[in-house]
Order: structure tokens, then C-alpha cells, then sequence
């Protein structure tokens, strides 16, 4: 139906993150007759999905029934579901094993494993918990935190598990590197949880944007030349795409 399908593509105007706007502004965009576009926005506006946001009710904004239902498909998502398409899909391009975790205090919980099909030792399995500081994705999703956050989960008596002689030791060993970790929107695991292997991971965002999961990619030590390049790539694109799916939208030139 074109009234549907124009309707439609008028909400999508608002996907840019730009705020609210005018019936000329939603025109010019659209490329429709102006009495067309006034028609749309006052049914959307009748229906609670768009709604006026100045006095003179010249400027329109997304309504109260678009977050009810944006919510309503939140609580559907499932992550993990969700998650193991994700890893799938990415191991499936790069024939190297993917993991999706989860923050628990200071320890990562592995909610998804996509096996590679070349043999690799792992330590890490379904419902598994590792230190974060040892790995990849731990050190990803943690540096979706401020240091006072971060301090504060590693606060008190804490011992600093080394699970090789390359796992970092110390707050301020861990503060150093997720800086890093935040300058370069990737986090490494050089041989921290495990001598024969290393791993590059993104955070996965939600639709608040605060940091719901990580995802990492895991090669032996042998075959790890493509880690910075390929491989953080495909870790960097898969956990935008996984963040999409949990309704988190990047706003292209916004923070």
C-alpha cells in the first residue's frame, strides 16, 4: 500500500539521529507534495507515532507508541540467539573461532562458541568464566567503563589471576591498556589466557549504547599474522552488526 510504505519511509527520515523537524524539511526529503506529507504526519501524529516538540507545533519528533514497540521488540531479543547467527556467519568467512561474552563483575562468561574448522586448543567454553583481564573480549567490554568503574570492580583485597606469564598484573597494567584498548576500538589477547593462542575482540552494544556483550576471534599463535588486519576487522564489522541487532544505531558524525 503506498500510503503505508510512505509513512514508513517518513519515520526512517528520523533514523539519523537529527532530532526533530518540519513538514518542509520532511517534503524536501521525501520528495512528495507538501498537503501529502501534512496528511502522514498528522495520521502518525493522531496515532501517538509522531508527536509536536515546540509551541507552535511546527517541528515533529518521534511519539510514545514507537518506543512501545521498540521496547516490546527488545525484550525478544535474544543475545545469545541472536549472538551464535552472528559468530556463524563471521566464522564461516574467516574459518577462525568466535566467542560472545558477557561482563560479570571481573570474570567474562562465554554465552556463544563458533568452532573453526582447523583444530585449535581453546580454554574457553559455553558457560565458562575467565578472567577478563586475561582476555580479548573481557578487556573490550571493560573499557566500555570508566576508570573509576573499572577501580571499582578491582577494588579491595583482589588477587590478579595470571593464567600465563603474559596476563597483565595490576590495576594500573589494566587502566594502561584499556586506554589503548579505547584509542584503537579493538582489545588483543597476546598469548594471556592461553600460550598457544591469540585473540582480537569488539564490544556489542545495545540499544542504550552502554556495552551488552563481547566479541572475539581466536587463532593460534602460529597463524595469527592476519590478527590486526583481516581478523579486527571481521570482529570490528560482526560486532557492529550483532549491536544492530540488539537495537543499537551508530549515527554517522555523532559521538
Amino acid at each position: 500500500m503506498p500510503a503505508v510504505a510512505r509513512a514508513l519511509e517518513l519515520l526512517g527520515l528520523f533514523l539519523d539521529g537529527q532530532g526533530p523537524r518540519s513538514v518542509p524539511e520532511m517534503t524536501a526529503a521525501l520528495g512528495l507534495p507538501r498537503s501529502t506529507t501534512y496528511e502522514l504526519v498528522q495520521t502518525l501524529v493522531a496515532r501517538n507515532c509522531l508527536r509536536p516538540t515546540d509551541p507552535t507545533g511546527r517541528r515533529f519528533g518521534l511519539g510514545l507508541r514507537l518506543f512501545e514497540l521498540g521496547s516490546a521488540y527488545a525484550e525478544g531479543i535474544d543475545v545469545t540467539e541472536q549472538g551464535q547467527q552472528v559468530a556463524d556467519d563471521v566464522v564461516r568467512q574467516c574459518d577462525e573461532t568466535v566467542h560472545i561474552a558477557v561482563l560479570d563483575g571481573t570474570e567474562v562468561v562465554y554465552l556463544v562458541k563458533a568452532d573453526s574448522p582447523q583444530a585449535v586448543r581453546m580454554v574457553s567454553a559455553v558457560g565458562k568464566r575467565l578472567p577478563a583481564h586475561c582476555t580479548a573480549v573481557g578487556k573490550a567490554m571493560l573499557a566500555g567503563l570508566s576508570d573509576s568503574e573499572v577501580a571499582a570492580r578491582y577494588a579491595g583485597p583482589f588477587e590478579w589471576a595470571q593464567m600465563t606469564p603474559h596476563s597483565l598484573a595490576g590495576l594500573d597494567a589494566l587502566l594502561a591498556e584499556l586506554a589503548r584498548v579505547r584509542q584503537r576500538g579493538l582489545a588483543y589477547d597476546d598469548c594471556e589466557s592461553n600460550l598457544d593462542v591469540r585473540c582480537v575482540a569488539a564490544a556489542v552494544r545495545d540499544a542504550s549504547g552502554k556495552v551488552a556483550a563481547g566479541l572475539s576471534i581466536s587463532v593460534p599463535v602460529h597463524r595469527s599474522d592476519r590478527l590486526e588486519t583481516a581478523l579486527g576487522r571481521y570482529a570490528a564489522v560482526a560486532a557492529e552488526e550483532l549491536s544492530a541487532r540488539l537495537g543499537h544505531r551508530r549515527f554517522v558524525g555523532r559521538p
